[in-house]
Formats: structure tokens, sequence, C-alpha cells
């Protein structure tokens, strides 16, 4: 079987070699293993990104048409605070006539 040096060395050469292409091979398998688990986050995590920029317009749309409704919303409490105002000086001066009546009707009863 062994009958000179050079046989052992081509056995030897042999086993190097389907050790080393076992190795190669394990080696390859889990780094293709690997990148398919990198990819599987990447995507997951374009996704999560989609998602967030999905929901960053959303927000963006519903404070651009809520702005119409706060100057709309403004002008509805700037005119119930010019209707409050104008309510308030009629009624003052509603109240300084009643005063001034009431002043003048003791003043005849006591004549």
């Amino acid at each position: 079987m062994f009958e000179t040096s050079r046989d052992i060395l081509n056995w030897v050469l042999a086993v190097s070699i389907g050790v080393l292409a076992f190795f190669l091979c394990w080696s390859l398998y889990y780094f293709i293993a690997s990148a398919q688990r990198i990819f599987k986050l990447i995507k997951q995590v374009e996704k999560g990104v989609t998602k967030a920029e999905a929901l960053i317009d959303l927000v963006q749309q519903k404070i651009s048409g809520s702005a119409s409704y706060m100057v709309i919303l403004g002008e509805l409490i700037k005119r119930g605070m010019e209707y409050a105002k104008n309510r308030r000086g009629k009624k003052d001066y509603d109240d300084d006539d009643e005063e001034e009546e009431i002043v003048v009707t003791k003043k005849k009863k006591k004549k």
C-alpha cells in the first residue's frame, strides 16, 4: 500500500485537500446563512423605515389640515372675544343708566 514516501505524501495531500474542502464548504455555508440573515434584517429595517416615513407623512398632512382649522378657530375666538367685549360694554352702560334711575327715583320720593 505505501511502498514509497511519495505514496504517503500523496495520501496526506489527498486527506489534507479533502479536509480543506470540507472546511471551505462549511465556512461557505455559514457565510451564506449569515448573508441571508443580514438580508432579512435589512428588509425588516427597510419596512420599518417605510412605515416611519408613512407615519411622518400622515402627521404632516394632519398638521397642515388642522392648520386651516386653527385659522378658523382663531377667527371664531377673536369674534367671540369681540362679542363679549361689546356685551360687557353695553352691560356696563346699561348698569350706569339703572343706577342713575335709582338715584333719581330716590330723590323724587324724598320730596
